[in-house]
């Protein structure tokens, strides 16, 4: 009769391994299939195997599907024992869904700030909500109490502590034995109960768990109790066979080792009290390179390590033969290396080989994919999309971002996105949208309902603006009720409601792959409104993006078959003939801690948690087994965008090693495998360099014809003609106007502005100068105005100090100014004609005072005023108005003599500066306008840019249309006929 044993008997527990760069999966179903032979068909469904990620228990069914036909195992998760209804533990409550929790502790979290405004921001509300459940989670997995934490030994002088300890209180109730119990404590709960009920009634078929580090608390529980099954067994990844013993014992303390790849495993080791050495290989099937592997197991071993490299690395043997399949890019910049892995991972294809991408760096993988995108590659990208960065997602935040008065840029975000109003006039929709926008950006307006049907009713209005505007203030006005608090249940679908206004008749939001992920999300959140109370629309869009953040979009069946691009912990399932390691930096592989906002790394140790250094175990341990693949690159970017970067810690030790092993050629080794990248990293750059080299765009001087030139130009354009020809050229001859912003700004234009208008309110006023309260009128009339025109609170106050500290000099300077004139005219339109050359000269002067000795005219500088030598050469403005006056072009003054002009400066540092009339008289300056003005009517004169600038930094608003990046001001000017 056959045995119907699986495993024979023994006296310590069952514990087996594969070695790292073993097919896990295969190799798993390779060793079941011989333990199976010679036992009847059914055994095989009698043998329980727990794995611990769903990807991997598709695999083993897909390898055990590809035969021989046999029954198949049941495969199931571990997490999925917590789910079981009918499993042990089955009379707890089921676990409270994830998100349900995180909504409770918002709430819980909200009220402690509202009573406490200064523990944290309230847009902190879902992240925080979020971390306390993660270290929720923890506490329940690895057992430990609340009055653990309180009992915590702590000297905290700065209140720290005290401030962490109130949010910590909010999750005691939730450790109760009658509350219903989250996902890890139901886990460990059910895991303790299997422990226990299998000492007595063992479970009736044989039980494998595969595939776990046992990194969790709950999960190394489990292991040891199928462990010491008499048909029970535990298959290790990536298990150190080539460590010493004495290696072994040395990882006995977490604060020291827990960044160790093997760490975990010598955690289960002193629980089961078991040497590594009795740790039993699964099956006979070899590593892939069996040298590398002890060259790797070496490298890593816990520092400090020099003795043992030379002691242990002459036995080692050639390490060419080790390396020999290693290749280590060092590339430029991130750039660089995408190109060159991108480059690999597409010779792979052409071979008919399959590649994968191993890295936790997310912003390396979407560049490759780029660089892929040149040869029509999609990678199958196991990570996906993150849903909040989808087409859904975003649509979803931004309706909600919209709020009661949205801004213009938020609804022109909107407007602009591919799923608003989608359908066969969406053509139109956008032509609508783009004249809304202009018409904002003209006028800098709100975009209100009413503003918008302004728009929609005025005199330039077009016939397909009125549907399409009744349908915008529409869907606006739907946000306008759910301003305040609202139940949370209330808000998602007043939310959704919206989005459904938003995306018009025929919508397409919800469709394909990542519509789905968004509805599902929705969903999720909308069951688990009940747990979050009233929420306002701030809190709303904080919780919102929060859930989202959990979802991904994937899309299995896009990815070429043979390209792959997997995280660490994807990467363990699966296996490639090229395995490229990317990223390869501190900060990136391994990443940084994740900071804990409530317990510090002795604190963690003290309670019993897992210390900040188990991420950076687990991805030692990623390493290891990815680097032992049969083909491997390692790759590396040398500079970040802005500094150089630092090799990940294990790149860094191998390379180390290597280089002080001569004897066993480790230097040769070393310089093959970066001669190798070299040859990739220079094929890439082949690559992208362009065929021939682009010459700079010359530093223009357009030539339109005389007839196209400008007749009629205000004396500020005088000035840009001198400084910067070019500008003229854009603005008066092309008739390009920069569009303003989106949102109004206190910028230097209002700032000018505001204050012209207080100066001349204040004059016009009639309050005397030297009136004792004169300042104080001033500055009231400031406060007026500035409430008028400045809705920012912090720029008003800023303008109105500066207003207060210029004051007395600008008042005691008015003194003697009113002594020689009366101020009359403000903001005066003017114009002149040189009639012999038809061309108009136009101003519009700030102030012009007329007395007995003739006209002053004043112009207001907030910033420094133009010098007397600027006057001379460039700043002709006061000098051309002064000439403008003498023939009577400004109103019904007639010709006046000009007894003065001057800048006056109300800027940081007031200042007048007088206009050299004396040297400079409007007779001569109107001639050398005319001796200018004609020159500029010669065919061959270009509208040459920057001429004259007063900053070589200075930018312009057409110097990206001159192309100014491409030519400095040494370069000759290229004239061109243009029209």
């Amino acid at each position: 009769m056959t045995d119907p044993r699986l495993f024979a008997p023994q006296d310590t527990p069952r514990l087996f391994h594969l070695p790292p760069g073993a097919d896990f999966a295969g190799q798993l179903v390779a060793g079941l299939r011989a333990r199976l032979e010679g036992h009847p068909p059914e055994a095989a469904a009698r043998v329980t195997v727990l794995v611990n990620t769903r990807r991997m228990q598709r695999r083993l069914r897909e390898v055990w599907d590809a035969g021989p036909p046999a029954l198949l195992p049941r495969l199931r998760l571990i997490t999925d024992l917590a789910l079981d209804p009918l499993g042990p533990g089955a009379e707890a409550q089921p676990p409270v869904p994830p998100l349900r929790r995180r909504l409770e502790l918002a709430q819980l979290i909200g009220r402690l700030i509202e009573a406490e405004p200064d523990l944290a921001p309230r847009a902190a509300l879902y992240d925080l909500a979020d971390s306390l459940a993660r270290l929720m989670d923890e506490m329940q997995g690895e057992g430990v109490d609340p009055d653990a934490i309180e009992a915590l030994d702590v000297t905290d002088q700065s209140g720290h502590w005290q401030r962490s300890l109130r949010f910590l209180r909010l999750v005691q109730g939730w450790f109760g034995p009658d509350q219903p119990p989250d996902l890890e404590a139901r886990q460990r709960l059910v895991v303790e109960h299997l422990a226990q009920g299998w000492r007595d009634h063992p479970p009736a078929g044989p039980m494998i768990v595969a595939g776990s580090t046992g990194s969790r608390g709950a999960t190394q529980l489990l292991m040891q109790a199928v462990a010491r099954l008499e048909q029970g067994a535990v298959v290790l990844p990536g298990f150190d066979a080539d460590q010493p013993q004495a290696v072994w014992d040395r990882l006995d303390e977490a604060l020291t080792a827990e960044d160790h790849p093997q760490y975990r495993f010598a955690v289960l080791l002193r629980g089961l009290g078991m040497t590594a050495g009795q740790v039993a290989p699964w099956t006979d099937a070899p590593p892939a390179d069996p040298a590398r592997n002890r060259l790797i197991s070496l490298s890593l071993r816990p520092a400090p390590v020099t003795d043992q490299w030379r002691a242990e690395g002459a036995a080692l043997g050639d390490l060419g033969a080790a390396t020999a399949r290693m290749t280590l890019v060092e590339a430029q910049g991130p750039r660089a290396e995408a190109e060159a892995i991108a480059l690999g991972l597409r010779m792979a294809i052409e071979q008919g080989r399959r590649a994968m991408l191993i890295t936790p760096d997310r912003m390396l993988t979407r560049q490759v994919a780029a660089a892929l995108g040149r040869w029509g590659i999609t990678p199958d990208d196991s990570a996906g999309m993150p849903l909040p960065l989808s087409a859904p997602g975003r649509f979803l935040r931004q309706v909600a971002m919209l709020g009661p008065k949205p801004g213009a840029a938020a609804l022109l975000a909107l407007l602009k996105h591919p799923l608003t109003w989608t359908g066969a006039d969406r053509g139109m929709h956008l032509l609508n949208a783009q004249a809304l926008e202009l018409h904002l950006r003209r006028q800098g307006c709100a975009p209100t309902p009413a503003a918008i049907r302004d728009w929609a009713n005025g005199a330039e209005a077009k016939e397909a603006w009125g549907p399409w505007a009744d349908w915008l203030t529409g869907a606006l006005e739907s946000g306008a009720p759910h301003a305040g608090p609202l139940p949370l249940a209330e808000r998602i679908a007043a939310h959704l409601e919206q989005a459904s206004l938003w995306a018009g008749p025929t919508p397409v939001l919800w469709d394909e792959q990542a519509g789905r992920a968004a509805r599902r999300a929705m969903d999720d959140f909308a069951a688990a409104a009940d747990a979050g109370g009233d929420v306002g629309a701030g809190d709303y869009l904080t919780l919102l993006e929060g859930v989202l953040r959990q979802g991904e979009v994937r899309d299995r069946d896009t990815g070429h078959p043979l390209v792959l691009i997997r995280g660490t912990l994807e990467a363990r399932v699966e296996q490639a003939d090229l395995t490229i390691l990317g990223g390869l930096n501190e900060g990136s592989w391994p990443e940084p801690a994740a900071p804990d906002p409530w317990l510090n790394r002795a604190l963690r140790r003290q309670a019993g948690l897992l210390l900040p250094e188990r991420q950076i175990g687990l991805s030692a341990h990623d390493f290891m087994q990815s680097v032992a693949a049969p083909e491997v690159w390692l790759t590396r970017a040398t500079r970040s965008s802005d500094a150089p970067t630092v090799p990940s810690r294990w790149l860094n030790r191998l390379t180390n090693l290597l280089d002080g092993l001569p004897d066993q050629g480790g230097r040769e080794a070393l310089a093959a495998m970066r001669e190798r990248g070299s040859l990739w990293a220079g094929r890439a750059a082949a690559l992208s360099a362009p065929e021939r080299a682009v010459p700079p765009a010359p530093r223009p001087s357009p030539r339109p014809p005389v007839a196209h030139r400008p007749s009629q130009l205000p004396v500020t354009g005088i000035t840009r003609l001198i400084r910067d020809p070019y500008a003229v050229y854009a603005r008066y001859i092309l008739r390009l106007y920069p569009q303003g912003p989106l949102t109004p700004q206190p910028d230097a234009l209002l700032r000018g502005t505001v204050l012209h208008a207080i100066y001349e309110r204040f004059i016009e006023g009639g309050t005397p100068p030297d009136a004792p309260d004169a300042q104080a009128r001033l500055l009231k009339v400031a406060d007026a105005v500035l409430a008028e025109e400045v809705p920012w609170p912090v720029q008003r106050r800023l303008w109105h100090a500066r207003i207060a500290r210029s004051a007395p000099a600008f008042l005691s300077g008015e003194v003697a100014r009113q002594a020689r004139a009366t101020p009359s005219l403000f903001e005066q339109q003017g114009r002149a004609e040189i009639a012999s050359l038809g061309f108009t000269l136009t101003a519009k002067a700030d102030r012009i005072d007329l007395g007995d000795s003739g006209g002053w005219i004043y112009d207001y500088k907030t910033g420094t005023p133009p010098s007397d030598k600027e006057q001379r050469a460039f700043e002709k403005q006061l000098l051309l108005e002064a000439a403008i006056l003498e023939r009577a072009g400004f109103g019904e003054t007639g010709p006046m003599r000009v007894a003065g002009a001057a800048f006056i400066g109300v800027g940081r540092v007031p200042k007048v500066v007088p206009a050299p009339l004396d040297d400079l008289p409007p007779g001569r300056v109107w001639e050398e306008l005319t001796q200018l003005i004609a020159r500029w009517q010669e065919p061959q004169r270009g509208y040459s840019a920057r001429m004259a600038v007063r900053e070589t930094a200075f930018e312009g608003d057409y110097d990206h249309l001159a192309r100014s990046g491409e030519w400095d001001l040494t370069t000759k000017a290229s004239p061109e006929d243009v029209g």
